[in-house]
């Protein structure tokens, strides 16, 4: 029996989103750490204009981070014109820990990467409880 080495191995576009939704581009990915007294929630965003182009909402426990995207270039020559365009949406949703203190949350962008600073309170220092395992 030989051992077949498949390294190349391409999925149709709509079975790649369906194993690894991010995939599609459309899910922020996240750098979470807690410094301090705060949870940290830090994402890349190149080229984008925090003012008008990302969305930052506190509802129900629960952060939500909107952001949109779009890039325009055009090249002129004298043989030929050419003319591209790209855009698109990212959202990312995340659970808040118990005890969070959502009136003081402040977010910056500098660099390319948006970071949320989200002050949290005792509780959520504590909020980890160790579950006994018992033996049959």
């Amino acid at each position: 029996m030989a051992l077949v080495k498949r390294e190349h191995l391409e999925l149709p576009e709509l079975w790649r989103r369906f194993f690894d939704p991010e995939a599609d581009g459309s899910w922020l990915r996240v750098e979470e750490f807690v410094d301090g007294d705060a949870l940290v929630v830090r994402t890349e965003l190149p080229g984008i204009d925090p003012d008008k182009d990302v969305e930052i909402t506190i509802s129900d426990g629960m952060l939500h981070i909107r952001a949109r995207r779009e890039e325009k270039s055009e090249h002129k020559a004298r043989d030929g014109y050419r003319s591209e365009f790209r855009y698109g949406s990212f959202v990312r949703t995340m659970s808040l820990p118990a005890g969070t203190k959502e009136d003081d949350v402040k977010a910056t962008y500098g660099d390319g990467i948006l970071e949320i600073r989200v002050p949290v309170g005792e509780e959520a220092k504590t909020a980890s409880t160790r579950v006994p395992v018992v033996r049959r």
